[in-house]
């Protein structure tokens, strides 16, 4: 995949389900949405889930942080790398992103935005060796993201304590690229 093609599939569809657990990947497996964020699964589960999601035309995005018997250290990206399939990672560690972006996936950097400290990390945190693309949570920030969007060249993501359709809009209206949430009401609005 392209960023060029994962870009067109955020137009198309850019509400990106994020599942937690087995009822979430099957119910994802049916939906329209093409790119799926992977938030759970372990050293012994990852493969399969990633294959499922595969064979059902998704780009998989796994956030390695969360994956049970794999330490965030640069090995988990090669394990990654080598035993599935997928498009890219997401991670909250700078060095993770940096390493799986010079091994060619796509990356995702998952900012918590709790403080102007928090927004300085972020600016920092956008130079070329770095995530393809930004996550921020909670998503219901429209200033915020605007402002991200003034700021940095990386394209934002809002996720967190998205619930509705006013909720995605907005956070579209400001500038981000797409919304994830783990609530599988919003997949399909």
């Amino acid at each position: 995949m392209t960023k060029e093609e994962l870009f067109q599939d955020l137009e198309v569809s850019p509400v990106i389900p994020a599942i937690k657990n087995d009822k979430g990947l099957n119910q994802c497996l049916s939906c329209e949405n093409k790119v799926v964020f992977v938030l759970y699964g372990d050293i012994n589960t990852i493969p399969g889930i990633v294959r499922k999601l595969k064979d059902a035309g998704k780009s998989v995005f796994v956030h390695i942080d969360l994956l049970d018997g794999l330490a965030a250290r640069e090995a988990a990206v090669e394990y990654l790398k080598q035993n599935t399939c997928l498009d890219g990672i997401i991670s909250t560690k700078p060095a993770l992103i940096r390493f799986a972006h010079a091994s060619h996936l796509f990356t995702i950097q998952r900012f918590f935005v709790l403080d102007s400290l928090a927004l300085e990390n972020i600016r920092k945190a956008d130079q070329p060796d770095s995530a393809d693309l930004v996550e921020i949570l909670p998503g219901l920030m429209p200033k915020i993201i605007k402002k991200l969007n003034a700021e940095i060249k990386k394209p934002v993501i809002a996720g967190g304590l998205i619930s509705d359709k006013e909720d995605i809009l907005t956070a579209l209206s400001a500038g981000a690229v797409a919304i994830s949430s783990t609530n599988e009401e919003v997949w399909t609005m």
